[in-house]
């Protein structure tokens, strides 16, 4: 007797929440690009007629893949409710290469065309490392613990996704406290809106009118969104030749910058996509990080300068029982939308605080899976997981503007935050295997984190040995210590097995 094969739909309705979920989350990252690249000094022709086609390209090419590994999944499981994988530029990669790359680029050569060219290449070098980290992404992903790889995500999730965009939702309080509940309502308690229309879209349109209609929005952003629109076709280039006699040359000094957000960028792949294993489908982990690795050089040859990843927003999508067809459509969106200026339009023409709703739900969802998915007994390795990305919120948002009173408050805050992601991973697995009682792990952790530190993954603004030995020495005195625990205290006895997590009854 064979099984029948199912029919895996290219589209659903619930696509479409997910297409909006998704398309607000790369299309808020594309506005912060544009601004802030606009504001360094970088000319309107380059911002809208090279990088953001650039990096249209990157998330179609990335879509239509991730399309393509959940048909293959769907196939492979028989079933029918297998969500893609998101795709789109990290949070915090983009405000690296913002700021780490692309500033200092146009600062040192004075020439934003030659700046830019440095930031093709840098972006082609960081795809490399990305695909590079496809080699050692399924041993990693085996030997990291779940509730590690959760907690660094929900740690990021519950500052700059979640926590940074509840802010922006009461910059309007009744525009935005209105189109929060719309979200909370379709898309948390998943109650169908008015005449069926997508929860994300409903909270959109009326967001957006109210904003309007009681001034809360400045009725010029209409005339100036729509002034934007043109024809910016992707191009193919070869910018990055160019720009690889700079960043092996005299600007070689941004290695110390590519390499560590590179290896962070390929495993915050990694940590999606075990979120998503969590929630049901399971991906091979080497061929996502080898796919963001070529999206990435894909993007860079039509002039793209941000690296992609698969995205945070995966388990949105998966919330809302979103299929293959949103991502397919995102991409063809983004490419639309570059190509015609709509980009540069949308951002112009819907306040923030309407989009922001929609991003806190995706930090909503993303911290409750890391919850969900791992034993209870492993919920305060989530926890300590996701306090260096506190310190890394607060460092990035107050030291430039304000460092007296950063360091006032705390002179660990700025250490803590430099490598975040590394630093998350490490602290996460030492509380898991602590508490499954296996000391020497968690000393092999430790021994991890003692040599990330020394040579400046972790705790220190960029690459360099011993920048600041105490970390490192903390780190191998603690990693002894549990390898003596190991000997001594592995075989006895908890003092109470029956001693419940839960803080309160």
């Amino acid at each position: 007797m064979t099984s029948t094969k199912i029919n895996y739909p290219f589209w659903k309705k619930e696509d479409l929440d997910g297409f909006f979920s998704l398309f607000q989350n790369n299309l808020a990252n594309f506005v912060v690009i544009a601004i802030s690249m606009l504001g360094m000094g970088y000319p309107s022709s380059i911002v809208f007629g090279k990088v953001i086609p650039g990096a249209a390209i990157s998330v179609l090419a990335g879509n239509l893949y991730y399309a393509h590994m959940a048909k293959k999944l769907a196939e492979k499981e028989n079933r029918l409710d297998v969500t893609a994988l998101s795709y789109g530029i990290s949070t915090p990669v983009m405000f690296i290469y913002l700021f780490g790359v692309l500033k200092p680029a146009l600062d040192i050569t004075g020439d934003p065309n030659l700046a830019w060219k440095i930031g093709v290449a840098a972006c082609f070098l960081g795809g490399i490392i990305e695909a590079l980290g496809s080699v050692i992404g399924g041993w990693v992903r085996k030997n990291l613990p779940r509730a590690a790889m959760l907690g660094a995500l929900a740690g990021v999730a519950y500052s700059i996704i979640g926590g940074q965009m509840f802010f922006h939702t009461f910059e309007m309080p009744v525009v935005g406290m209105i189109v929060l509940v719309i979200i909370l309502i379709g898309l948390v308690a998943k109650k169908a809106m008015p005449f069926k229309i997508p929860s994300s879209l409903f909270a959109i349109i009326i967001g957006t009118v109210l904003a309007y209609a009681l001034g809360q929005a400045d009725p010029g952003k209409i005339t100036e969104g729509f002034s934007t629109f043109g024809f910016y076709p992707p191009l193919p280039s070869i910018a990055f030749l160019e720009g690889f006699k700079y960043i092996f040359g005299t600007m070689i000094s941004l290695l110390a910058v590519l390499v560590p957000i590179s290896v962070y960028n390929f495993i915050e792949t990694m940590n999606n996509v075990e979120a998503m294993a969590a929630a049901g489908d399971d991906y091979n982990v080497a061929e996502a990080q080898l796919a963001d690795g070529l999206g990435t050089m894909v993007g860079s040859l039509f002039g793209g300068v941000f690296p992609t990843t698969v995205y945070i927003a995966s388990i949105g999508a998966k919330w809302v029982n979103a299929g293959r067809g949103y991502s397919v459509v995102n991409g063809i969106a983004f490419l639309i939308t570059a190509s015609l200026g709509i980009i540069a339009a949308i951002s112009s023409i819907i306040p923030l605080p309407v989009i922001a709703p929609i991003l806190v739900f995706v930090g909503v969802s993303m911290i409750s899976q890391a919850f969900g998915s791992v034993d209870k007994k492993h919920f305060p390795a989530v926890v300590v997981a996701m306090f260096p990305y506190l310190a890394n919120y607060i460092s990035g948002k107050f030291n430039g503007a304000a460092p007296e009173a950063v360091a006032k408050l705390s002179p660990a805050i700025v250490p803590l935050g430099q490598g975040a992601m590394f630093t998350a991973l490490v602290w996460g697995a030492i509380v898991v295997f602590i508490l499954d009682n296996e000391f020497d792990k968690a000393g092999m952790a430790a021994f991890a984190g003692a040599v990330m530190s020394a040579v400046g993954l972790m705790h220190a603004p960029k690459l360099g040995f011993l920048q600041d030995y105490t970390f490192a020495l903390g780190y191998l005195i603690m990693g002894i210590m549990l390898y003596i625990f190991n000997v001594t205290m592995k075989d006895k006895v908890d003092l109470d097995d029956n001693v419940s997590m839960d803080m309160v009854d």
